[in-house]
């Protein structure tokens, strides 16, 4: 039996209903309007005193102004109390990135952004001793094998920052995975690639810009969830895409795997 792939919700609010219809007494002044804090973006101690000003001078301005401050959203500022998320992979492309300071396993600094012939850049953080991603190690080795000579760079990187060098290296030849490997026990590229868990990919452009982050297949649904074979590639799809010249099909899709720990 296939396990369905659990769909993200998606919800929306919208303005109070007292807002839909505004009375008439709304236009000679608003002295006798008591606001409420969640008609304007930016709280009621900003856009209602200015409101109430401009509707005592000239009545028609609260025309204008209104409007303005639902538009506007009266700057680009948090909303207290609210929760933020991961911006998709498609806003972070157009963004500059910050430095990142990676170490290759013999403890130099790194810079796997620089070699220029890449067309592709791809980031899988792996961990030792996490059991699901080991077992996507054949899968790993197959998905680079195929784009190695489309100009696709791959890059294992290690997270953790008690994996030593040594270490890394046992477990690259315990599980014959691609030998080129980084650590980040910084989590710059952790927060760079937007990663959670081991094993996830990240698909980065030249410039920094990255294009797809998640999970390689999705051959696990949930922990504990896992289906015979997996039913969809998602690495593979949007490597295949960007090879062609395509956009990606996809900027994320939900991985699952072993938590990445705090940096330490």
């Amino acid at each position: 039996m296939s396990i369905p792939d659990p769909l993200p919700a998606h919800g929306g609010a919208r303005l109070p209903s007292s807002l839909d219809s505004p009375s008439p007494s709304w236009m000679p002044g608003l002295d006798g309007v008591s606001p409420h804090r969640s008609w304007f973006p930016c709280g009621q101690k900003v856009a209602w005193p200015l409101l109430t000003k401009a509707s005592r001078r000239k009545p028609w301005a609260i025309l204008v102004l209104l409007p303005a401050f639902f538009i506007s959203g009266c700057g680009s500022g948090n909303s207290p109390g609210g929760t933020s998320s991961a911006p998709p992979a498609t806003e972070s492309a157009k963004t500059s990135s910050p430095a990142v300071t990676v170490f290759d396993l013999a403890g130099q600094p790194f810079d796997p952004f620089a070699p220029a012939d890449a067309k592709v850049i791809v980031f899988i953080f792996v961990n030792t001793d996490c059991p699901i991603s080991n077992r996507y190690a054949p899968e790993i080795r197959r998905v680079s094998e195929r784009f190695a000579r489309s100009g696709v760079r791959f890059w294992l990187v290690y997270a953790d920052p008690d994996t030593s060098p040594d270490a890394i290296r046992k477990h690259l030849q315990d599980y014959q995975l691609p030998p080129e490997a980084l650590r980040d026990p910084q989590h710059g590229l952790v927060r760079l690639s937007q990663a959670h868990v081991t094993p996830e990919a990240a698909v980065f452009l030249p410039g920094r810009r990255l294009v797809y982050h998640g999970r390689i297949d999705n051959r696990y649904a949930d922990l504990g969830k896992e289906r015979p074979e997996a039913t969809q590639h998602d690495l593979e799809d949007v490597l295949e895409a960007l090879v062609q010249g395509k956009p990606v099909p996809y900027p994320t899709a939900r991985a699952v795997g072993c938590y990445i720990s705090d940096t330490k």
